[in-house]
């Protein structure tokens, strides 16, 4: 068609129209900017996003149960985990038993820390950590002679100086009943083995030992304080919820990890709605760039357009060569700030450009987590934005009188 024609040979540079060739330029500059900016910072806030919910999955519980006020335990825990696993979307129940305690390594060292007490028998499911152990072995758990074992987070064991099979201590609060209550006491474990989650909070602050182990190191009788539900989908965890609570005692609470962690992920979602109105506002500069453009087209271009009007265009089809204009300029910038984009991410993420500090931000550098539905709908909005700009000048254009435009030719 003759306007997409006429449009792009507008858009080519002319030596007296340098500057509207050179406000084109940065118009498409301006779109590219954007484009790229937005899809650097959904990457980031994505790869923070999505980083933080595998490594919580991986630790806490998809849905927990447990009890409503803290308090002696659940008891009775084996029947609650029966009646758990035959619930719809349950792979397996276990329970757990988190105690606190401080630890010192051979260095001497020391770090509080939460224990928790799990099931090691052959069979039983195993928390994520302890699917794939850095160093040590699952078995030293299961072996009943000796001292107790313990498997530490690997941040901890690195911090306190610990090693496989070597004891480390640890110091109790409520260890021993006496006649005037209970007092700390201090214990020998043996190091089973070390894991790493790439979570520095997990790593440094996490401890695993048998369920047994803990409940007699902590002077309690065969309960738990959780009962962990892993689902086939952790998006159906609300519906758990609700069939968990059915079955379970009404001193018990399921808890699903969405609401463990609301605090954490509001923030996240909060962030990234922020992250994308700051950015955006780069694409509203790019629209007014062509905006200027384009209205300067339209001044420089009068006795053309008159001309074509003169000759049978018609309105609309006037318009069309304008809004062709910033259609072009549009594609042009969003893919170059794609194309760009998505680049840098991938080397970034790969190459781990951006360091950081774990014990802040509890990852070692900074994800970048591309999708393309975020590319769908950027390059979307970046042509909406880069079309609306077009719609003063092009409606201007059409407004033209063909004999007062060639009154003086």
């Amino acid at each position: 068609m003759f306007e997409f024609f006429i449009a792009r040979r507008y858009l080519r540079a002319k030596r007296k129209q340098v500057m509207i060739s050179v406000i084109t330029l940065i118009s498409v500059i301006g779109v590219a900017a954007g484009v790229m900016a937005l899809v650097i910072a959904l990457a980031i806030t994505t790869g923070f996003s999505q980083t933080l919910q595998r490594n919580l999955l991986g630790l806490t519980a998809h849905v927990s149960i447990q009890e409503k006020q803290p308090g002696d335990g659940i008891s009775g825990w084996e029947q609650i985990v029966q009646r758990a696993l035959k619930l719809p979307h349950v792979l397996n129940a276990t329970p757990g038993l988190y105690e606190p305690a401080y630890i010192t390594g051979p260095s001497g060292r020391s770090s509080g820390i939460t224990i928790k007490g799990i099931r090691v028998d052959r069979g039983a499911p195993l928390p994520d950590p302890l699917v794939h152990l850095k160093a040590g072995s699952i078995e030293n758990l299961r072996d009943a002679g000796g001292l107790p074992e313990i498997i530490l987070g690997s941040k901890l064991a690195e911090a306190i100086g610990a090693v496989v099979n070597k004891r480390v201590m640890l110091l109790i609060p409520y260890g021993e009943m006496t006649p005037l209550g209970y007092r700390p006491s201090f214990l020998p474990f043996l190091v089973a083995g070390t894991f790493e989650t790439g979570f520095y909070e997990a790593d440094y602050s996490w401890a695993f030992a048998s369920l047994g182990t803990v409940q007699k190191v902590y002077s309690l009788e065969d309960v738990v304080n959780s009962i962990d539900l892993k689902l086939d989908d952790v998006y159906k965890a609300p519906l758990v919820e609700r069939e968990a609570e059915k079955i379970i005692p009404s001193n018990l609470v399921a808890v699903t990890w969405e609401e463990q962690n609301a605090s954490i992920l509001e923030a996240l979602e909060i962030e990234k709605l922020v992250t994308v109105i700051t950015v955006g506002l780069i694409q509203l500069v790019a629209a007014l760039n062509i905006l200027v453009a384009l209205v300067m087209m339209v001044m420089e271009k009068q006795r053309d357009i008159a001309v074509l009007m003169s000759m049978g265009a018609r309105a609309r089809q006037i318009r069309n060569i304008f809004m062709f204009e910033g259609a072009l300029i549009g594609t042009v910038g969003t893919a170059i700030g794609l194309a760009v984009g998505y680049t840098l991410c991938y080397l970034a993420d790969h190459y781990h450009w951006i360091k950081l500090n774990e014990q802040v931000y509890n990852l070692p550098y900074v994800p970048f987590n591309t999708q393309w539905t975020d590319g769908v709908w950027i390059a979307a909005a970046a042509m909406a934005v880069s079309l609306i700009a077009t719609l003063y000048p092009a409606r201007s254009a059409t407004r033209i009188a063909p004999v007062e435009a060639l009154r003086y030719e």
